[in-house]
């Protein structure tokens, strides 16, 4: 009976994790989704505490010592979870979600190397190669997903090169193969296995470091998918339906992610882990037309008063300033004048996926006044004013003419093509590709310096007084 129960509540797990995965597919559902997922969790820990209560007698001296250190683990990372989670900032939550990935692909990799050290010779050659690979997976996603936390809480610079990284990278990849290859093989014992996970871990490393800043959100989908497939393949291993549909899930979406994410930016997975786009270094310019104009807040507020459509590209610099509370006090005041407003999400804005959106949500913006770049680009053109708060890569129109940017060809925001633009930006500096916003020299272009903040605060003090 109670194996019955077991593997019905694997089979229950699995189905609360796909359902849950597909009402996060839109922000309307998306928090009962996470509470979908969450109970399928709770299953699957109970189906596991179920397996420990069958397990065979000649185990069961080490039945308390594992269900105590089960115990103890839960409560931990229950206690450390809740109360993270509950203080982090908004600017923060890329950082914490890629240390919750990393953590996940972790605890794959941990699954592993404890079925490679009970392993045995006469093992299943399928079933031991699966285990390494999904612990090599896993392992590349734990490290590679803390140097990505570094990165993002600014801990280590946006991204460290030297000459020859490529092939050195490549050779430590090829030499962790042959050490997986040979721990299969049933070769050299436990003192192998651990240089092969020496190997992983230091490829992780070296994977993330020669990333730039500008392609942290990709990195964050494919940690989280590496994540996923490691799960799943470890969950074969274990013999777990709950764990390898869970993992093939959420491996199969974040590789969906990632891809979809990389040609938003219109470029290929293999540009994004490879090339130096987004260190931040100086890109080669030529002469730019035209010349930075600004306007104070109150009169840029003033005009968004008195136009019928605006509108809101947000960026990172929003959530830098925790602004977004300020910025829909403003919208609320401009709908209260019959003015249309609307917001224009970029997929790579922010620092990891659907981060504006969070934003957004945490300040309670209506999901339908939130459009994605493909809904909203051409209604640009016949907007009053486009109101741009610390975006600048997204709404370079350089992606479109400057075949020598590291930005060509990439999908942005028509901001530009608005009648009347204001850029919200703390000073002159450049986006993470390196490169002049050739937006804000536009004729129909005022910069709006000042912290997002305090920028907003007067905007919205110059809508009130003129209702006085």
């Amino acid at each position: 009976m109670l194996s019955l129960l077991i593997e019905l509540s694997g089979f229950a797990a699995a189905l609360l994790f796909i359902l849950g995965l597909k009402r996060m597919s839109s922000p309307a559902t998306a928090l009962r989704g996470i509470v979908l997922a969450g109970v399928g969790m709770l299953v699957a820990v109970l189906a596991a505490f179920g397996y420990l209560a069958q397990v065979t007698p000649l185990a069961r001296p080490h039945l308390l010592t594992n269900l105590g250190l089960a115990l103890l683990a839960l409560a931990l990372g229950t206690a450390w979870a809740w109360r993270s989670g509950r203080r982090v900032e908004v600017t923060a939550m890329p950082q914490m979600v890629a240390l919750y990935n990393g953590m996940g692909g972790g605890a794959a990799a941990a699954v592993g190397a404890v079925a490679l050290v009970s392993a045995h010779p006469q093992d299943n050659a399928l079933h031991l190669a699966v285990t390494v690979l999904g612990a090599l997976i896993g392992s590349v996603s734990l490290s590679g997903s803390v140097i990505a936390w570094a990165k993002l809480d600014g801990r280590l610079d946006s991204a460290w090169r030297f000459k020859g990284q490529s092939v050195f990278n490549g050779a430590v990849f090829l030499a962790t193969l042959v050490l997986a290859a040979l721990v299969v093989a049933g070769h050299g014992g436990g003192a192998l296995a651990a240089a092969f996970f020496v190997g992983t871990l230091a490829f992780g490393v070296l994977m993330t470091l020669p990333i730039g800043g500008a392609d942290m959100p990709v990195v964050i989908s494919l940690y989280n998918a590496f994540t996923g497939l490691a799960v799943g393949l470890e969950g074969f291993a274990l013999q777990n339906p709950a764990l390898m549909i869970a993992g093939m899930v959420v491996g199969s979406a974040g590789t969906l992610l990632t891809v979809l994410m990389a040609r938003a930016m219109n470029r290929s997975l293999a540009n994004v882990l490879f090339s130096n786009f987004g260190d931040g270094a100086a890109a080669a310019q030529g002469e730019i037309a035209g010349r930075l104009t600004s306007v104070g807040a109150s009169d840029a507020g003033v005009a968004m008063r008195y136009a019928s459509s605006v509108i809101i590209v947000p960026g990172y610099g929003l959530a830098v300033a925790q602004a977004q509370g300020r910025l829909y006090e403003l919208v609320k005041l401009l709908q209260a004048a019959d003015v249309d407003v609307k917001f224009a999400i970029h997929p790579v804005a922010g620092r990891m996926p659907g981060h504006m959106n969070v934003l957004l949500a945490e300040a309670g913006v209506p999901y339908d006044l939130i459009f994605d770049m493909e809904d909203i680009n051409d209604a640009f053109a016949s907007t009053d004013v486009a109101l741009v708060i610390g975006a600048n890569d997204v709404v370079n129109p350089a992606a479109r003419t400057d075949k020598a940017s590291p930005i060509y060809g990439m999908p942005i925001l028509n901001a530009d093509q608005a009648r009347q633009v204001y850029v919200i930006k703390r000073g002159q500096g450049k986006g993470y590709a390196g490169v002049e916003n050739l937006l804000f020299y536009g004729d129909n272009c005022d910069m709006v310096y000042g912290d997002a903040q305090a920028v907003l605060t007067q905007m919205v003090q110059a809508v009130k007084d003129l209702a006085a």
